[in-house]
Order: structure tokens, then sequence, then C-alpha cells
């Protein structure tokens, strides 16, 4: 009887999680979000992919990773701070662990580390739109 209760409450707390993780995917979606990964430290030849959800919010990229518990985002980026250094096609396995179709950004960032995005025809449209639109007064940054 006592083995069965445990199982009952851990297989209501799996529930709980499950769904909670699905209302936040689709409280993401409903609210602009796109499918985007995200690589961190992309020239550590071990660095994987991160699958998550971004949004733009005002001036900043905020990105939420799909397996977290965090309520706010994992990653933030500000606009006027991110620099596209270069686009690249996904390379060998690396095709398995991004959206589909993607394309992979290394962007910049003053003062961190470089990182890279991968997102779809759809979000990357839109990331760069995001990128150069900054308010009048400010310039977009471009890779030379």
């Amino acid at each position: 009887m006592e083995i069965a209760a445990i199982v009952l409450v851990l297989l209501l707390a799996l529930v709980v999680l499950a769904c909670w993780y699905g209302l936040r995917w689709v409280r993401m979606r409903r609210n602009g979000g796109v499918s985007v990964a995200l690589r961190w430290d992309p020239d550590n030849v071990r660095a994987g992919w991160h699958l998550g959800m971004a949004r733009y919010e005002g001036d900043v990229f905020a990105w939420y990773r799909v397996w977290s518990l965090r309520t706010g985002p994992d990653r933030v980026f500000e606009r006027e701070r991110l620099l596209v250094a270069d686009r690249r096609d996904p390379a060998g396995t690396e095709a398995y662990a991004v959206p589909g179709d993607a394309t992979v950004l290394r962007c910049e960032a003053e003062g961190t580390e470089p990182i890279e995005f991968a997102m779809g025809p759809g979000a990357l449209t839109g990331f760069l739109s995001w990128l150069e639109s900054s308010p009048p007064g400010r310039t977009f940054r471009r890779a030379s």
C-alpha cells in the first residue's frame, strides 16, 4: 500500500510537470515566441545546442530554455549590443539539433563571448528585421 501511494504521488507530479511545460510552450507561442536553438561558447567543439523559445520584448531578445523550471528568460540579449558576425548552414550532425531548415547566426555582443543562434527562415527574417529596426538616432552595427 505504501509503495503504491509513493508511485501515485510521483505519477501525479510528472503529470503536473508535463502540463506546466505544455502550457508554458503554448503561452510562449501565442505571445509571439519563435523556436530558436542557442549555443554559447561556439568555438568549443564539444559545445552543444540548447533548444528554446525566444520572444522580442522591446529592445531585448529574451530566450527561454525548453526544459527549464525558470519562469523568466534564461538569456537576454540587447539589440544595440548584438552584432551578426557570420551566417552559415548547419554542418554535419548539427542539423539534427536545431530547428528544421535552420540558418546559424554567429553573433557577438560587446564585452561577452560569441554566441550562435539557429532559427528557421521565418524566425531569421523576424530576427534580422528586429535588429535593423532600432529607433531613430541609433545605428545598426554590421559585421565587416
